[in-house]
Parts: structure tokens; sequence; C-alpha cells
């Protein structure tokens, strides 16, 4: 990236590493043999890992949704690989220890009036607890609620700490 011969600009972003929401890559792509391990080789040999995926097919195409160790970098990689992308936000929820953790999140956001959309599980565990990653209606209020009934969030600061 180019600085105009100055060195960075020195300010940060409104969304941060410690942005309360995690950034899932949704990729579309054709359904056949291989075309998956040609995505996920594309991170090979850098820092990004991939924490969590999700797959969805039908006979002709895919849907591929995955969170990322390294957001930025993941983006520049599967940019260069010219694949059909988009980006969204997720919330990022560690589950509490009790008999049914999802009863207590799926309850927290009833109560709030908060539609889940999409969820599926982390593949690491960044403070060694399970944890889900969950796409809302409304994420603010989402967010507000969660750490008000006590659950701790995963931010992209921790996906990468866990690399």
């Amino acid at each position: 990236m180019s600085y105009g011969g100055l060195g960075p600009t020195g300010f940060s972003t409104m969304r941060g590493r410690d942005y309360p929401t995690i950034r899932q890559f949704t990729i579309f792509m054709e359904n056949r043999v291989g075309q998956l391990l040609e995505v996920v080789r594309r991170f090979d040999g850098s820092r990004v890992r991939i924490v969590a995926l999700s797959i969805t097919d039908s006979s002709d195409c895919c849907v591929v949704r995955m969170l990322l160790s390294h957001p930025e970098q993941g983006r520049e990689v599967l940019e260069r690989a010219g694949l059909a992308m988009i980006e969204s936000d997720l919330i990022g929820v560690e589950l509490m220890e009790d008999p049914q953790p999802l009863v207590r999140v799926c309850t927290a956001l009833l109560q709030a009036e908060v539609n889940l959309v999409q969820t599926y599980p982390l593949i690491v565990r960044p403070h060694g607890r399970p944890a889900v990653a969950l796409m809302v209606d409304n994420t603010d209020l989402a967010t507000e609620t969660l750490v008000a009934k006590g659950f701790r969030l995963i931010t992209e600061a921790d996906l990468a700490s866990e690399s």
C-alpha cells in the first residue's frame, strides 16, 4: 500500500481489532470436487488460519462461510484469488459452563427480540472455552444484550491470538 512517500497515517479505523464483531467471508463457488481445497490452500504460507467454517451446497454451487484469524490479510488472499465473496459482521460468543449453554444464548436474544439468522461453532477456543458465531438481525442490540447477560464476546483480536 502506498502512503505517498509518507509513513502510515497513525489513524485507527472505527472498526479496529477490538470491535465487538468478527468478520465472516462468504464465498460463492462451483460445487465440484477439490474446489474447497483450492480455496483453503491459498492460506498456506500465511499467518491466516480458518477458525470457523460452514458450507451449504446444492447440485451446482455452494456457499462457503468462514471466519479467519487475520481477516485483513485473509481478504487480500481471497481477493487475489478472484473469488466472488461478501463480508458480513457476526458476533462471537463464548459459551458459558452450563448443561445447555445455547438455551441461555437463545433465551437472551429472544428476550431482546433479536432474530438469529445463522450460527455455527468456532473450530478454535480463544479462551479455552467453546464458542459460536452468530449472525443476527440487530447486531448492536444483540451485543448489548449478551454483554448485559454476562456473556463474553469474542473479538478479532481473540481469533488472532489463537494462531
